[in-house]
């Protein structure tokens, strides 16, 4: 039997991690200094991360190909667990869930940031 077809046992927190990090990669020419500057802590070597504005298109396509590969392992991936087990308490599940979109919210949120924010500069 094909691999792809075997139930699994994975979760998609990995892929909940990844699309956080390249969604924070994709904002990271705005968020990260505002977020300093807010905090108190200004200065010009921040300016390197002007670097990444290229690849922001790139970030913002990994980020979203992580979540649609995240939300099909926790709504569509068949389980393979005993029907024992914790992992297939209805809990677990539904908290897998609420952490599934808390995560792609806030993805979300700082990929949009940079379009917002220049709202607010005109």
């Amino acid at each position: 039997m094909s691999e792809l077809n075997q139930p699994s046992t994975k979760t998609g927190f990995w892929l909940l991690l990844a699309g956080t990090i390249t969604a924070l990669g994709a904002s990271a020419c705005c968020v990260i200094p505002i977020t300093l500057l807010a905090l108190g802590i200004g200065s010009a070597s921040f300016s390197f991360l002007s670097f990444f504005e290229p690849y922001r298109p790139i970030f913002i396509g990994v980020t979203l190909l992580l979540l649609t590969f995240a939300f099909h392992r926790i709504y569509f991936a068949p389980r393979a667990y005993p029907l024992e087990s914790s992992c297939t308490r209805p809990k677990r599940i539904e908290r897998q869930r609420i952490a599934f979109w808390i995560v792609s919210l806030l993805a979300l949120g700082l990929i949009a940031f940079p379009w917002i924010i220049s709202l607010f500069n005109a």
